[in-house]
C-alpha cells in the first residue's frame, strides 16, 4: 500500500503505530496539494470571505468573453447575439448559486460535490473529464490569446508563443492557494484600469458607435433582426461558459465558515464569486463585441475577433504608438490571471480522475503537466479557428452536468428524495447513481443528437435547452422512481438517522486516520471495518484491495462522533 518512500508526518501523539501508507513528498505537502482530493478543512480556511471572493473573481479576468461575445455577434447579428448572451448568463446564474453555496458550505470541490448530488462515487468520474476538458480547452484558447498579443507586440511566432504561455504559469500554479490569491491581487490593478480605459476612449472619439452597433447585422449576412436560430445557436455558444462555476468553486471551498457575525459578508461573497461571475462576463462579451465592431473596418474581420486587435485600436486616439505595448500589457496580465485558474483547475480535476481509475495519488501538481500538454497541443492545432464549432457542442455535455447537479441540491434535497447533506466518501456511496449520472448522459445524448442536425434545424439551434430541460426534468424523476435507493450505499453514522451521540459535533475535532496516521478533521473520516476504525477520504479512495467490505460487512457500530446534518440555505 505504501505510495512512496517519504512517509508523512503524523498529526500528533508519538506512540501512534507507524503508518501502512505513506505519500510522496509533492502529495503530503498540503500548502501545494491545497487538498486537492479532499474537504477542505477548517483550519486550512484561514482567509476571510472577502479575500477568497476577491480571488476568485480575480481569475475571471480573462479574454475569451472578449472573442466569445464578438463571434457571436458576428455571426448571428446584435439582436440575436445579445438576446443569446443574456438568455446564457441567466441559465449560468441561476444554476450557480445552489453549487456555489454547497461548496463554500461544506468545503469542497465540483467533484466532490458531484459525487454526493446525484452522480455517485465512480458516476463522477465522467464528470471530472468533462471539467478537465472544460480547463484545457480554455486554457487553450487564452493561450493563444496571449500568444496573439505576444506577437502583435514583439513579432514572436505565436507557435513559440504558445509555449511561453504555458510555461509562464506553471511556477504559480505549483505553489497553490496562497500563490494565486497573491498573483490576483497584485494583478488586480493593471487589470481594471486595462478594462475600462478602452471604453472611455471610445466615449469620448466615437460618441456615435453604440448606436451603430446596435443595428449589425454581422459580418456573416444574419441581419439585424432576431432570428430564433441564431437566438438558439448563440446561446448555446455561450453556455459553454457553464462549467466556469466550477472553478469559483475551487476557491469558494476555502471560504471560513458561516457565523452569526459574518452570514451577510459571506452571503454577498458567496453570490458575487460564484454565479456573481457571470454578470462581470456577460459585460465582458458585449464590450468584447463592441470593441470588435468598431475596429473591424480598419482590422478585417478575422482579426477583429482577436482581441488585442480592438484594444489597439480603441487606444490608438489618445496613446498613439504607446497604445500597442499597452494593449499588449492588458491582455497578458489578462491571460496569466486566467491561465492559472485554469491550469490549477485542471490539475484537480485530473487528480480526482487518475485517483479514481489508478487507486493511486503522486500529488496534484503532476497532473499539472498532463493538463498544460493537452492545451499546449490543441494551440498548436489552432482551436481558435473552430472557436464557435468547439464550445457548441461542449456546452450541451456541460450544460447537462450542471443542471443535474442543480436539480438535485434544489429539488431531491428539499423533497427528501437525496440526503440533507452532501456525502462524498466512497465508503458511503454506490459507484452509480442513476438520478444525476443517469439524468446527464441522456440528456446530453439526446442534444449531441440534435446539435448534429438529426431532428431538424430548430432542434439544432435549441439543442442545449434540450440538454437543460432533460437534466432538470430527468434528476428528480429518476430520484423520485428510485426513492433515493442509490445515493447511500449504507447509513453513515455521523449523518444519517443511526446517528449516536451529542447532538451536534465539533466539525474541527480529529481523528487518525488507521492507514497514514494523520489527524483529520471529521468531515474527511469514514469508519472503516477492515481497519476497524476511522480511515481518511483519500486513504480509503485509494485502497484496492478492502473490496468494497464495508457495503457488504459494515461496523457493528459507529466509531465516529455524530456530525449535524446541514443543507446549504
Amino acid at each position: 500500500m505504501t505510495e512512496t518512500t517519504v512517509t508523512r508526518e503524523s498529526g500528533s501523539g508519538a506512540d501512534s503505530p507507524p503508518p501502512q501508507r505513506s505519500y510522496a513528498r509533492m502529495a503530503a505537502d498540503e500548502s501545494r496539494e491545497d487538498y486537492s482530493l479532499r474537504y477542505a478543512p477548517h483550519s486550512f480556511r484561514r482567509w476571510s470571505p472577502t479575500m477568497v471572493a476577491s480571488t476568485a473573481l480575480g481569475g475571471i479576468a480573462y479574454l475569451a468573453d472578449f472573442a466569445i461575445g464578438a463571434s457571436i455577434v458576428f455571426t448571428y447579428g446584435f439582436t440575436s447575439g445579445l438576446a443569446s448572451i443574456l438568455c446564457a448568463a441567466t441559465i449560468i446564474f441561476v444554476t450557480g448559486i445552489p453549487i456555489a453555496r454547497a461548496c463554500a458550505t461544506y468545503g469542497l470541490d465540483m467533484d466532490l460535490v458531484t459525487r454526493g448530488a446525484g452522480f455517485g462515487y465512480f458516476g463522477s468520474t465522467l464528470t471530472s473529464l468533462i471539467y478537465a476538458s472544460f480547463t484545457f480547452i480554455f486554457f487553450a484558447l487564452e493561450g493563444s490569446i496571449m500568444a496573439q498579443a505576444m506577437h502583435q507586440a514583439v513579432g514572436l511566432p505565436v507557435e513559440i508563443g504558445y509555449l511561453l504561455t504555458t510555461l509562464i504559469v506553471i511556477p504559480i500554479v505549483f505553489r497553490g492557494m496562497g500563490a494565486l490569491a497573491k498573483v490576483q491581487a497584485w494583478t488586480q490593478p493593471v487589470w481594471i484600469i486595462g478594462m475600462v480605459l478602452p471604453f472611455v476612449v471610445l466615449a469620448f472619439e466615437a460618441p456615435d458607435a453604440w448606436g451603430a452597433f446596435t443595428s449589425f447585422g454581422g459580418t456573416e449576412g444574419a441581419g439585424s433582426a432576431f432570428s430564433w436560430t441564431g437566438f438558439g445557436l448563440g446561446t448555446g455558444v455561450a453556455l459553454s461558459l457553464i462549467a466556469q462555476i466550477g472553478e469559483q468553486a475551487d476557491y469558494l471551498r476555502f471560504m471560513p465558515a458561516k457565523t452569526e457575525q459574518n452570514r451577510r459578508r459571506w452571503n454577498l461573497a458567496v453570490l458575487a464569486a460564484g454565479p456573481g461571475w457571470v454578470v462581470i462576463g456577460a459585460a465582458k462579451q458585449l464590450g468584447g463585441a463592441f470593441l470588435a465592431f468598431v475596429a473591424l473596418e480598419a482590422v478585417g474581420a478575422t482579426h477583429a475577433l482577436e482581441p488585442i486587435a480592438p484594444q489597439i485600436e480603441a487606444l490608438r486616439p489618445w496613446l498613439g504608438s504607446v497604445a500597442l505595448p499597452a494593449a499588449a500589457l492588458f491582455v497578458i496580465v489578462s491571460q496569466v490571471k486566467i491561465n492559472v485558474t485554469n491550469a490549477y483547475s485542471g490539475s484537480l480535476s485530473w487528480s480526482n480522475f487518475f485517483s479514481r481509475v489508478t487507486h493511486r495519488h503522486p500529488g496534484r501538481v503532476w497532473y499539472i503537466f498532463l493538463n498544460l500538454a493537452i492545451a499546449l497541443t490543441l494551440m498548436e492545432m489552432n482551436m481558435f479557428a473552430a472557436l464557435n464549432t468547439l464550445l457548441g457542442f461542449y456546452s450541451n455535455v456541460g450544460i447537462a452536468w450542471i443542471t443535474a447537479v442543480a436539480a438535485d441540491l434544489v429539488i431531491n434535497k428539499r423533497a427528501g428524495w437525496s440526503p440533507p447533506y452532501i456525502e462524498f466518501k466512497r465508503a458511503y456511496l454506490y459507484a452509480v447513481n442513476p438520478a444525476g449520472f443517469g439524468a446527464m448522459v441522456i440528456a446530453s445524448t439526446i442534444s449531441i443528437l440534435a446539435f448534429s442536425g438529426l431532428f431538424g434545424r430548430y432542434a439544432e439551434a435549441f439543442s442545449t435547452f434540450i440538454a437543460a430541460g432533460l437534466a432538470l426534468v430527468l434528476c428528480p424523476l429518476i430520484a423520485w422512481a428510485t426513492r433515493g435507493k442509490y445515493y447511500l450505499a449504507r447509513p453513515n453514522p455521523v449523518n444519517g438517522p443511526h446517528a449516536t451521540g451529542p447532538a451536534a459535533a465539533d466539525l474541527t475535532a480529529t481523528h487518525r486516520c488507521g492507514v497514514c496516521a494523520t489527524d483529520y478533521e471529521l468531515p474527511d473520516i469514514a469508519d472503516c471495518p477492515v481497519q476497524a476504525g476511522p480511515i481518511c477520504s483519500l486513504c480509503c479512495s485509494l485502497d484496492a484491495g478492502c473490496a468494497d467490505a464495508c457495503r457488504t460487512s459494515p461496523p457493528s457500530g459507529p466509531v465516529l462522533m455524530p456530525m449535524p446534518t446541514r443543507r446549504p440555505d
